[in-house]
């Protein structure tokens, strides 16, 4: 195919020589001069491991050319890939500057040329960016409808830099947001051949999975260098400690734990994380991350809670109460939690949960809920129909197949408010009386 690459940096750069390499005809574009000229020389503007060589290569070979003049660029290719930089601001918020002026540009070329072109953002923006604001940028300028007189779509990188050739040939997988099918299929055919998932999603779905990645790497060292100093501090081999931890892959290094849902709770994570943050504390080792996981955990309880008040109903229906499904352990529940500030803030409530018998607690289980949720006995109701007829709003959170066999459909009856992601949640969302409480 024919390209055009907008901003010769790392991304643009890496995209480009790539591309070319590919077998595509490849325009590079860039304000600065400087870089045109040495891609045009057949030199690197970036210093990146094996760069030099393959620019070298397909300059040579006529596949790779650049050009600072943007109408050139869109008469000679059919897809814009645009890698310009979105820094950050001073305030922490997204410099869109430079993305709005090459919309512009494209957009103005794109009118005088006519035809369709295929405007690919590959720079990192948060969701919503294209849509709310790119794209009328490119209507305005272009004179067209999106996804009609032109296509768009979103095709985050996930290229580290030292790697990126290597990354670029093996990515771990292929993201494509597209405004339209046809815009999609412009971008599969870019990378066809190469391995790795190709995933085709809706437009803000591709700009945020970029942050995931990004966000969970950034926690992913925090946590092992908080570790790690902790560790050091109680005379503990940390690197040790991390290589069993890997070993794990069942529930550490796996999707365990990481689909969005309610709080956690129970007699392990929220006791062993106060005891490794008290330890850190008197070992005099800041650990913010670690530290401020159960103040996390809590805030999403309260979520839970507001969505409630939201409503503006006062009979409210808890289905579930154990910290997890298939068991009657209490302890540190975060149902119990949310039980418990529902009905301390006068809600008139009632809870079924086929596991939990008052009269079978024993011992720990039995103490911690006569503490927590001393009037328990008058909430527990015996069935599920009976909560359903009581409550004006249901807080689904257990998936067991009773419960969700009679909660009501189609938005009739009680409003649902979802802390476990039902297995019809995306049906639901269309529902009027329903509420996700992340998603």
């Amino acid at each position: 195919m024919r390209i055009s690459v907008f901003g010769l940096g790392y991304v643009g750069c890496v995209s480009a020589a790539c591309l070319a390499g590919l077998g595509h005809e490849v325009i590079g574009v860039d304000v600065n001069q400087v870089k045109v000229d040495l891609v045009n020389d057949g030199k690197a503007p970036v210093v990146e491991e094996r760069i030099g060589e393959l620019i070298s290569e397909v300059v040579e070979s006529g596949a790779l050319r650049a050009t600072g003049d943007v109408r050139e660029a869109i008469k000679d290719s059919e897809v814009s890939l645009i890698c310009v930089g979105t820094p950050s601001e001073a305030n922490g918020s997204l410099c869109t500057t430079y993305l709005e002026r090459v919309t512009e540009e494209i957009g103005a070329a794109v009118a005088e040329r006519g035809g369709r072109q295929t405007v690919v953002f590959r720079s990192t923006m948060l969701p919503g960016t294209c849509l709310n604001l790119l794209v009328p940028i490119l209507e305005k300028y272009a004179g067209g409808t999106a996804g009609v007189d032109f296509g768009v779509a979103v095709n985050p990188e996930f290229l580290r830099e030292g790697t990126s050739v290597r990354d670029f040939f093996d990515p771990p997988k292929t993201v494509i947001g597209e405004l339209d099918p046809e815009s999609g299929d412009v971008v599969a055919s870019l990378y066809e051949g190469l391995p790795g998932e190709v995933f085709r999603v809706p437009i803000p779905t591709a700009e945020a999975i970029k942050y995931a990645d990004n966000a969970f790497h950034g926690l992913k060292i925090g946590f092992a260098n908080e570790l790690g100093a902790v560790c050091h501090a109680l005379g503990v081999d940390s690197h040790q400690v991390i290589d069993v931890f890997l070993a794990d892959r069942k529930l550490n290094i796996s999707p365990a734990y990481l689909r969005p849902g309610f709080a956690f709770g129970g007699s392990c994570l929220p006791k062993d994380l106060r005891s490794l943050v008290y330890a850190a504390q008197r070992a005099d080792v800041s650990v913010p991350i670690l530290a401020h996981v159960l103040p996390s955990n809590a805030e999403h309880l309260r979520r839970a809670v507001e969505l409630v008040e939201r409503t503006g109903k006062r009979r409210v229906g808890l289905f579930g109460l154990s910290f997890k499904p298939g068991t009657d352990d209490l302890r540190e529940s975060p149902l119990v939690e949310l039980a418990e500030r529902l009905f301390g803030k006068g809600y008139d409530l009632r809870i079924y949960d086929p596991n939990v018998n008052l009269s079978r607690l024993l011992g720990a289980n039995r103490e911690y809920i006569e503490t927590r949720l001393p009037h328990l006995a008058q909430l527990l109701a015996d069935s599920v129909d009976e909560v359903v007829g009581h409550a004006e709003v249901c807080l689904v959170g257990t998936r067991d197949p009773a419960v969700l066999a009679a909660l009501p459909q189609g938005g009739d009856g009680p409003q649902i408010v979802d802390l476990v992601h039902l297995p019809d949640a995306e049906a639901r969302r269309a529902e009027p009386g329903y509420m996700g409480l992340a998603w």
